[in-house]
């Protein structure tokens, strides 16, 4: 049997906007802590990726003109690389759009009806498209608004399947009274606690197929209800049912989210279906709080959060620092600051504050104050005796740590940090070792400067799973090739540092960010927004058009004559067109459907007169014409007997 897995996850993010500070806090997180159990000696493992089926997905795609599958394609591909560009290393990056989910999600719902945990029935009540969530009349206030998000909520009544969540409450109950730190933090477990003794209530798996979701099995009129498709990624990325070795990755270790879908989803409805399934639960649910801004919570279509390249660009500009120790900064201000039992207040100056304080002055400070003197030509003294103070505050600085993230608790590992740093900057005041050289007091200046050097080494190394890069930094400027190559053991214990190696070229980390110039010049990358819950009555939200809008669209019929993938994407083809006399690329993602050899030679119906754009670094030039079928795979709308290349579609 292969070594058993740590397994961390992420949500998986609705792919109907751009990651920002926000969704970027819950990747840190994870990835920090894959960081710290690999350094605890784990054979960690990380999973992230975007939930795709949602409708307002979906109908974000109609207002941009592009077939779902196509939409996805591209935002799913701005959280890869803006998790790239963090430093944020998953190993697997899972879309609920890949067959190997679908497939999953299908035997889930299967085995789950096999056993009459799913039935049939008429929902009839509140449901938000903004949240994808159905809603009870208390959720809703008199004016059809969500009272926990504040979304409209609209009437609906049509048949769907059912999943019996109000069979598990007192299981699911047992489970949590006998795993104590199975949700945390406690808040959110007794918000559990108190929602399956008001009774939970069995909840809508599935909805009208409007063309774009996981079919159900039987039933292709229907597809599944977001949630239940995604929550599933968890098991699908395991390889659950048929690989002989999903179980070294199942059950995670940690779920780690943010509050809006903890109680919900990931504390009841999912934990419900596993038991359901005779599978184990995770052994951890952590939720952590919002990010607010001047109290409101942090949102893009608020436009009140911002992306992370922009702040790091913010940092860089202000500070001359490198983009690498800018981004390791916001990282360390976001799970430094990110609370577990309540929300945090986001800001720049805030932001600021931490750089100049925690970074500038009590980290970076003593490293470059030592590095700079260059006592004994550079070289780390050997055989200097350790500071017995520093030593037991080492001791206890690793063992509050550990305390703390045995609850996840980033906030409160990172602070715990902080007391080693500023004792090392007093124990370096006191020492004084500049004014023991000119005494030529050459014993006390060794014991001063390796124990500062050695404070700085172990502060580095804990805080090295959230600032990688500025660890590496340290690392160089210490003269040696890593700082977390050693055994946990090993590593926290003070005095590891090599005496006899000669340090490198001093820099300052962190030079002190000028606040009056730090401010948000670029633009976050646009992106098309979630449709906005109407507030108009049904007539009024009508999506009919006048005939002079119609007319403005110019259809025409076009021969394709060569076609191929697009480098790096795997749903997007390259199709040469001839349209009448004119030769005209257009990029469609449509891989998943045909392939290229199939293409050529067929007459298909185009958008003419749309706008030109770029799709992956490559022009398209119009769009095609395609439905789409239950599983959201295109179907290429084309003649039914040949017609004229350029003609005009009426």
């Amino acid at each position: 049997m292969p070594e058993k897995r740590y397994y961390i996850t992420t949500p998986i993010y609705y792919v109907n906007g751009v990651p920002h500070v926000g969704s970027a806090t819950t990747t840190l997180l994870c990835d920090a802590h894959t960081r710290y159990r690999k350094l605890r000696g784990d054979n960690a493992y990380f999973l992230t990726g975007t939930d795709e089926h949602a409708q307002k997905v979906a109908d974000a795609a109609v207002k941009v003109g592009k077939i779902p599958q196509a939409f996805v394609d591209e935002v799913s591909q701005r959280f890869v690389e803006c998790w790239q560009y963090l430093g944020i290393e998953y190993d697997s990056f899972i879309r609920t759009s890949e067959e190997r989910h679908k497939k999953v999600v299908r035997e889930v719902f299967s085995r789950l009806q096999a056993s009459g945990d799913v039935y049939l029935g008429v929902y009839e009540g509140w449901y938000s498209v903004a949240d994808e969530t159905f809603f009870r009349d208390t959720d809703v206030d008199e004016n059809g608004i969500v009272k926990e998000t504040g979304a409209k909520v609209e009437r609906i009544q049509e048949e769907v399947h059912y999943f019996k969540l109000s069979a598990y409450g007192e299981r699911l109950k047992a489970h949590i009274d006998a795993h104590p730190t199975f949700l945390l933090p406690e808040t959110r477990r007794n918000e559990v606690l108190a929602m399956i003794e008001d009774g939970l209530r069995d909840i809508a798996i599935s909805r009208k197929n409007a063309g774009w979701g996981i079919a159900v099995p039987g039933d292709p009129e229907k597809v599944f209800y977001v949630w239940f498709d995604a929550l599933i990624n968890y098991l699908s990325d395991t390889g659950w049912p048929e690989s002989p070795d999903w179980n070294t990755r199942w059950p995670a270790d940690a779920h780690l989210m943010a509050k809006e879908i903890y109680a919900r989803f990931h504390a009841t409805f999912w934990p419900a279906m596993l038991l359901g399934l005779g599978l184990p639960l995770p052994k951890h649910v952590v939720g952590h709080g919002w990010w607010t801004v001047g109290g409101e919570k942090g949102s893009k279509s608020k436009g009140n959060i911002p992306e992370p390249k922009a702040v790091v660009e913010a940092l860089v500009a202000a500070s001359g620092a490198s983009e690498s120790a800018a981004k390791d900064a916001l990282r360390y201000y976001l799970l430094r600051d990110i609370r577990f039992t309540d929300d945090s207040e986001f800001s720049l100056e805030l932001l600021a504050n931490r750089w100049n304080a925690d970074l500038g002055n009590d980290f970076g400070n003593v490293l470059n104050r030592i590095l700079k003197a260059t006592y004994f030509d550079g070289v780390v003294p050997v055989n200097a005796p350790l500071d017995a103070g520093l030593a037991a505050l080492a001791a206890e600085t690793v063992a509050g740590y550990t305390k703390a993230l045995e609850r996840f608790d980033w906030g409160s590992a990172l602070a715990s940090v902080w007391p080693l740093l500023r004792a090392v900057n007093v124990y370096l005041a006191q020492k004084a070792p500049w004014k023991a050289a000119k005494a030529g007091e050459t014993e006390a200046v060794a014991e001063a400067v390796y124990n500062a050097l050695e404070g700085v080494r172990l502060a580095t190394y804990l805080l090295s799973p959230v600032m990688p890069g500025v660890a590496a930094e340290v690392a160089q400027q210490l003269g040696v090739a890593s700082l977390t190559d050693g055994t946990w053991e090993e590593s926290t214990r003070f005095g590891t540092l090599p005496g006899g190696i000669r340090t490198g070229e001093p820099a300052p980390l962190f030079p002190r960010v000028d606040t009056k110039i730090l401010t948000l010049t670029e633009t976050p990358m646009e992106t098309t927004p979630a449709p906005s819950v109407a507030t108009e009555t049904p007539a009024e939200t009508s999506n009919e058009i006048t005939i002079d809008d119609f007319l403005k669209v110019e259809l025409r019929i076009a021969d394709i004559v060569a076609a191929e993938k697009v480098e790096g994407a795997d749903k997007l083809l390259k199709l040469q067109l001839k349209i009448g006399e004119e030769d005209r690329q257009i990029v469609s993602g449509i891989a998943t459907a045909y392939t290229p050899e199939e293409l050529v030679g067929r007459q298909i119906v185009v958008v003419y007169n749309l706008k030109p754009r770029k799709m992956r670094g490559v022009e398209s030039k119009g769009m095609l014409l395609a439905a789409t079928d239950a599983e959201g795979n295109a179907i290429l709308l084309q003649p039914d007997k040949k017609a004229d290349s350029g003609s005009t579609v009426r």
